[in-house]
């Protein structure tokens, strides 16, 4: 698979699973992975799939992806702009940069993760 076939792949998992089902994003996650969110940091599964899931009801729209290879041959780069409904309100601009590692053939587990909402655009 290509490094955008990954992220296409990717994005279209994590979304709707965040969404429907935050305790499912578990198995994307490992002990050393770290989530910036809002530039509160957390580290670990738990500590990550905790925050996620305090954020409450969320709708993604998602509106552009980039990726580019990491400087490690084995990862690779995501980021993603786009909208976000929280408990129905408003839609909200945010940008979301991924970091995946592989840890074998198709397989990619997130190792760094940095969420930020974009306000006044």
């Amino acid at each position: 698979m290509s490094a955008e076939d990954v992220a296409k792949a990717f994005v279209g998992h994590f979304y709707p699973a965040f969404a429907s089902n935050p305790d499912s994003l578990a198995g994307l996650y490992n002990p050393g992975s770290m989530l910036t969110f809002e530039g509160q940091q957390f580290q670990g599964t738990q500590n990550i799939i905790n925050k996620l899931k305090t954020v409450g009801r969320v709708q993604h729209t998602v509106k552009s992806m980039d990726v580019q290879p990491s400087n490690d041959a084995n990862a690779l780069v995501i980021f993603v702009t786009g909208s976000v409904q929280i408990d129905g309100g408003n839609p909200l601009h945010f940008c979301e940069f991924f970091q995946l590692v592989s840890t074998g053939p198709g397989q990619y587990y997130v190792h760094n993760d940095v969420f930020r909402l974009n306000y006044g655009l």
